[in-house]
């Protein structure tokens, strides 16, 4: 990677730098110079710009005549003088429909418009212009100068492209003042956790006004996700579509990853790499666990060996460029069979989530999911006497002696994060009835640990989770991932199929 920009000879020069970039006159003259027009941008409305703008009005309607702010974020240091890529804060995607790197540092704003009863918003998009290439910026900004990053849309096509009324950021200041000095403004909430610069912006312009409960807020933006409308199901059905051919990248890759000394980021560059090419990236840091490495719940090292013999735990899911990501667990056998003791396992765990399938539908508390896989959980421990008690008395609140073998709940909610709706409060979440158009997971596992005594010998060393993504339907649920095999014959089958 190159290295920033720095004065070449003058007073500003850091005496430190060795880096150099030319600023003299001539230059500035020179550089500005023989520049045709830039390529022509896009001006139509984004298929996410209504779904968007439907978000925005129910958000409007919960908090009237407040001042609701909500930064994307900035680029965020990785190391010295390189950032991490770009990714938006999720509830500002979610309200303003854009996604990959767009936009750092930008803002959504919206500010009271109605008037008594009327409880409007105005949506305004605040974001830094584009750069004239006889400005400084355009050369010797490593960050932000189109030089370096390319160029960013101009107000005029965001706004066409968004539907937004998109604005210098410059102007944040003033008018988010102008709004709370507006006679019946009631206040100003924020994400806190956005932007640390926004916050330090804000802070003071409200503490002439009463200050409200931004965690409100934050509950607020994350209970708006909890049901999916089509825009969001249909990036969800993209995102696993994807994710289930990175999945078969993995199983060619097996052969290879045997031979390598870190094999298992052999499998973890196979999906990543598809990630990248299919969509934006990965949802999350895949993990690829191999052997005792599947008993760690968030194995992200993957810098072990896969071998023969084994069982491959992946839970892997691509994120598209709208920034939903799929979550999927397949657990697969290294040689691309099941032994007798593997097999035991992992038809526990496949009873357990169809148990789980069995009950979802509208109307089930979320809850009741988990427990439906957790009566199938203790029952196989008690059977292979791994409990100090019967399934019943373990199942009880005061016993849960099954969750050492499986510490984790069974469902979470899926979309724009990959526990997304995390702020929710828990009425609205894990004591709420399911509704139709929610997407969560589906997810039990058996882990039993290579030293762990108290389980039959054959037994030890076996990772199995299997993590299937489902919509919540008018009657049911949908498998969004049932076109990656779930039962053990059938994923021999398909692994022999991409050998």
């Amino acid at each position: 990677m190159l290295a920033g920009p720095a004065a070449d000879g003058g007073e500003d020069e850091d005496a430190k730098s060795h880096r150099s970039t030319p600023r003299s006159a001539a230059f500035r003259r020179f550089i500005a110079q023989g520049w045709g027009p830039r390529p022509a941008e896009a001006a139509d409305l984004d298929e996410a710009a209504p779904f968007a703008a439907r978000r925005r009005e129910v958000l409007s309607s919960l908090f009237p005549h407040e001042v609701l702010v909500v930064p994307a974020g900035p680029l965020v240091r990785r190391s010295n003088d390189t950032d991490y890529r770009f990714r938006p804060h999720s509830a500002f995607a979610h309200l303003t429909g854009l996604g990959t790197d767009r936009e750092a540092d930008a803002v959504l704003v919206l500010h009271p418009a109605g008037e008594g009863g009327d409880a409007r918003h105005d949506a305004v998009l605040y974001l830094r212009p584009q750069a004239g290439r006889d400005s400084e910026e355009f050369f010797a900004d490593a960050r932000y100068g189109e030089l370096w990053v390319g160029p960013r849309p101009s107000l005029a096509a965001l706004a066409a492209t968004t539907g937004l009324d998109c604005r210098d950021i410059a102007a944040l200041p003033d008018e988010v003042g102008a709004s709370l000095a507006a006679e019946g403004t009631r206040g100003l909430r924020l994400v806190p956790d956005a932007d640390p610069a926004v916050t330090a912006l804000v802070t003071p312009l409200r503490a002439q006004a009463a200050a409200r409960a931004d965690d409100e807020l934050v509950t607020a933006l994350s209970e708006l996700r909890l049901v999916k409308d089509d825009f969001e199901v249909a990036q969800l059905r993209a995102a696993v579509a994807a994710s289930a051919r990175g999945f078969e990248e993995v199983v060619r890759a097996l052969p290879r990853a045997v031979g390598h000394p870190r094999g298992e980021r052999v499998v973890e560059a196979a999906f990543d790499g598809n990630a990248r090419v299919e969509g934006n990236g990965v949802g999350y840091e895949t993990i690829s666990a191999a052997g005792d490495h599947a008993c760690t719940l968030h194995w992200i090292r993957n810098d072990g060996a896969v071998r023969p013999g084994q069982l491959l735990l992946v839970d892997a899911g691509v994120e598209v460029d709208s920034l939903y990501t799929a979550d999927v667990t397949r657990t697969l056998p290294v040689d691309g069979r099941f032994t007798d003791a593997q097999r035991r396992v992992y038809q526990a765990v496949l009873d357990a989530a169809d148990a789980a399938f069995a009950v979802a539908r509208p109307g089930v508390r979320f809850r009741e999911v988990h427990e439906a896989a957790m009566r199938v959980v203790a029952d196989r421990l008690s059977a292979w006497g791994m409990l100090p008690v019967d399934a019943a008395t373990s199942l009880a609140p005061e016993g849960q002696y099954h969750r050492r073998w499986m510490p984790h709940g069974t469902s979470h909610h899926l979309g724009l994060d990959v526990h997304d709706c995390a702020q929710a409060r828990r009425e609205m979440y894990l004591d709420a009835e399911l509704r139709e158009g929610m997407v969560f997971t589906i997810e039990p596992g058996i882990y039993i640990k290579s030293e762990d005594e108290l389980a039959p010998a054959e037994l030890r060393g076996i990772g199995v989770r299997i993590e299937d993504d489902v919509l919540v339907t008018a009657d049911g649920v949908e498998n969004l991932t049932a076109a990656l095999p779930r039962e053990a014959d059938a994923v021999e089958a398909w692994m022999a199929s991409l050998r």
